[in-house]
């Protein structure tokens, strides 16, 4: 098939710590040698006055990169189309500062791409302004390479005077002239403006092994992987179809087949290297701790990004505290199927837990077994008020192997674990019963028991083990939500803030409890979902919803399901109990079609925030998306819509999405769930409403959302606000302003102020459903 090159680009495969590194080498960055370079600016109608500008701008930052001074480095410029014209010579401007500004001054002047020309230009006029040719010269040559006749020629010749030409390439550059324009080899003299900084770097580090001096201390020039990205339209047979043609004999067509063609664009990609210059920055010492991320701030200075739980210092030292009263009995799985590796790493996470959670005055009682063929309890429950003897306590517990009846031991531990309090104390001990198992082999004996054990005596038991056992810990904690379950060894102690959580709301089974909430569902309904899986969503929802205290005056909870268009199910102030809630969820239909997030969003925007359809000032709001991952092309904006008016959108995507896509719409990672299967939604469930629960306690803009009908603007006072109205009143401009003598209903004056106060949401609860009657 015949190949037309249409579009080309450059992308650069690196990791996150390669891109700061290039970006604290800029800082560095400065040849200082004397050399002459010259800038060759494609000003062409192809090119375009937008990319013409970006072009100017690139020219710019490569300037950075540059000590210009009379006696280092020489800038000048020439722009090219139909004929080159010298915009400034190199002997004009003497500063950076003075060369940098004369390029944003340059103007577009269009015209044909006659790179050949210009090359001629510089071949017979030489540099202009230039130095005798004792000193180096560089052409940087900024085009898209869609040259109107050849450049082979005087590009080879411009490269026999021994002039070093690096040729970018802007917009849509046709990367196969580019490659005939630039110097050898190849790969460091060729540049993509889209990203200025790296190309800059690319610059330099190509210049700095030959004409400028050497790189600062500590910094090396390295390559790295990158491609070329072109887009080619390709010609392809899609068939014969029937045609009619001319005949010989007068007045006659004649039937025949015809092939039919049609046009694709396919996208190649050409690996190959960069070279640039990496210069040390304040992470490589790793300075963070307990996983947290470091992110530098120029060339010595860095902060820490620290996961959940951590963040007591500026290092990410845990911050944890079991701030709840609890008994809290670990059960450690200390037979053969674990191994003693695998048990030492249980010993391990033990004492990192409880150093991380256990202060002085902590309200908790620890206590440890062990179990294989036997269950030993070595550590009793509140032997330890300290946490150095506890420490010295797990020190001393020893393997033992053995075969793993896991059962057998929670029978026990649920029979003879926790002491009881005597009838006649004073004081009754009634703090919750916690077990965290901790197992890594599927257990020898029946397990089917071991809910009922927990249950009878009142205790709460979480399991933890790895993902294989994921299966078991359910059926033992009868509750997906009691347990953890963790990747790699590793990833078991990033599960402390997790476990830290799961100990301190096993006795919290309301969610937010008393915490106001406005809280809206957007279930994806579409054929990419399908009628089963769409079941698993709803059920989703729906044991979502058993968490909450639903009515007026703590938690609303709306529901809205789209497939190309999104329909409310319930609105916020629909439904005023848990049970007429969960009812209304079992009769929601599945849609099917294509899916548009984005509608979804608008709609929750336009006709569910509101407070015409029951939601309230002064009360956090909470969309929840759930989704398979088609149709948020269109989402992002809508979504930083909600968010711009002070609800959070929280994304929850089941199966494979572009992660680009997926962050664009959730704003942050923080607000981003995705879940490889729709099996797996109902373990990521306690996650979800633990995350809608914390924002639920934030600080609430009482503007935000509008609370105004009408165009009303609202004003906000302290610890109040108040709604400007146009030709509406009422505390919401909810009333039409009557005019003439038609009797006018009592309300309140258009500047009404609200106050407001979580016990005064009843009241504006049931005086705007007084009003929209």
């Amino acid at each position: 098939p015949t190949v037309l090159l249409v579009l080309g680009v450059l992308e650069i495969h690196v990791d996150q710590e390669m891109i700061s590194k290039i970006s604290a080498a800029v800082e560095l960055m400065q040849c200082s040698a004397s050399v002459d370079v010259l800038f060759l600016l494609d000003g062409s109608y192809s090119i375009g006055k937008g990319s013409f500008e970006r072009s100017k701008h690139f020219a710019g930052k490569l300037c950075d990169a540059l000590d210009i001074h009379p006696d280092r480095v020489r800038v000048g410029m020439i722009q090219f189309s139909s004929t080159p014209h010298l915009e400034f010579p190199l002997d004009s401007y003497l500063t950076k500062q003075e060369v940098k500004e004369r390029i944003k001054r340059t103007l577009f002047r269009g015209g044909s791409t006659e790179t050949g020309r210009a090359l001629k230009y510089i071949l017979r006029k030489g540099f202009p302004g230039g130095r005798n040719s004792s000193v180096p010269e560089v052409l940087i040559v900024i085009s898209d390479g869609k040259s109107q006749g050849s450049t082979e020629m005087p590009a080879m010749q411009v490269k026999e005077r021994h002039i070093t030409v690096f040729a970018v390439g802007i917009k849509f550059p046709r990367w196969e002239e580019l490659h005939v324009l630039a110097s050898e080899p190849p790969e460091q003299h060729l540049l993509f403006a889209g990203d200025a900084d790296d190309a800059a770097n690319g610059l330099y580090s190509a210049l700095t092994g030959s004409i400028c001096s050497t790189t600062a201390p500590g910094c090396k020039v390295e390559s790295h992987p990158c491609e070329r990205r072109t887009l080619e339209t390709v010609k392809e047979l899609a068939g014969n179809y029937v045609c009619w043609k001319g005949s010989k004999q007068p007045n006659a067509v004649q039937a025949s087949l015809c092939p039919f063609i049609r046009w694709k664009r396919v996208l190649v990609k050409y690996p190959s290297r960069c070279f640039r210059t990496v210069c040390p920055d304040p992470c490589d010492s790793q300075p963070c701790q307990n996983g947290g991320t470091c992110v530098p701030e120029g060339l010595d200075r860095y902060h820490c990004l620290c996961l959940v739980g951590y963040g007591g210092d500026f290092h990410c030292a845990a911050k944890l505290s079991l701030e709840c009263g609890v008994d809290l009995l670990f059960l450690v799985d200390s037979s053969a199927g674990v191994t003693l590796e695998g048990f030492l790493r249980y010993k391990a996470f033990l004492k990192r837990f409880l150093q991380a959670v256990m202060g002085q005055d902590s309200p908790v009682n620890v206590g440890v077994a062990q179990y294989d063929d036997n269950i030993r309890i070595p550590i009793e429950l509140g032997q330890h008020k300290d946490t150095l003897s506890l420490m010295k306590s797990i020190d001393a517990l020893n393997f033992s192997g053995g075969r793993t009846l896991t059962g057998r031991a929670l029978q026990y531990i649920a029979e003879h674990g926790f002491r009881t309090t005597p009838v006649f104390a004073d004081v009754q001990d009634d703090l919750p019963r916690v077990i965290v198992l901790l197992t890594d082999s599927k257990s020898q004996d029946s397990v089917a028991e071991s809910p009922q054990y927990v249950k009878d005596r009142n205790l709460f038991l979480i399991g933890v083990g790895s993902s294989f056992m994921r299966a078991e810990l359910t059926k033992v904690a009868s509750n997906p939500q009691q347990t953890i379950v963790y990747s790699d060894p590793q990833d078991l102690f990033n599960r402390i803030p997790e476990l830290q959580r799961k100990i301190c709301s096993v006795d919290n089974a309301e969610g937010c409890q008393a915490q106001s909430l406005d809280l809206a569902f957007a279930m994806d309904a579409s054929s990419a979902v399908g009628p089963e899986n769409f079941l698993r969503l709803r059920h989703f929802v729906r044991s979502s919803c058993l968490h909450f205290t639903i009515n007026r005056d703590v938690t609303q909870i709306a529901l809205v399901i789209y497939g190309s268009k999104a329909h409310t199910a319930f609105a916020l102030a629909t439904h005023t109990s848990n049970s007429a809630v969960l009812q209304a969820i079992d009769q929601v239909p599945f849609l099917g079609g294509s899916a548009s997030a984005g509608s979804a969003l608008l709609h929750i925007y336009g006709d569910v925030m509101t407070v015409q359809k029951g939601a309230r000032p002064g009360v956090n709001k909470v969309v929840v998306l759930l989704t398979s991952g088609g149709g948020l092309e269109d989402a992002a904006a809508p979504a930083q819509q909600l968010r711009h008016s002070g609800i959070l959108v929280f994304v929850v995507v089941v199966g494979d999405t572009q992660r680009d896509t997926l962050l664009r719409v959730a704003g942050s990672p923080s607000y981003l769930v995705h879940i490889s299967s729709y099996e797996d939604l109902q373990y990521y469930q306690g996650f979800i409403i633990e995350r809608i629960c914390e924002e639920a306690k934030s600080p609430v803009n009482l503007c935000k959302p509008n609370p105004c009908m009408n165009q009303g603007v609202c004003i906000l006072g302290p610890g109040s606000y108040r709604c400007e109205c146009h030709g509406w009143e009422g505390p919401h401009c909810e009333s039409r302003v009557l005019r003439g003598d038609s009797p006018r209903s009592p309300v309140l004056p258009p500047h009404s102020h609200v106050q407001w106060s979580p016990r005064g949401l009843q009241h504006f609860s049931r005086a705007f459903q007084h009003t929209k009657r």
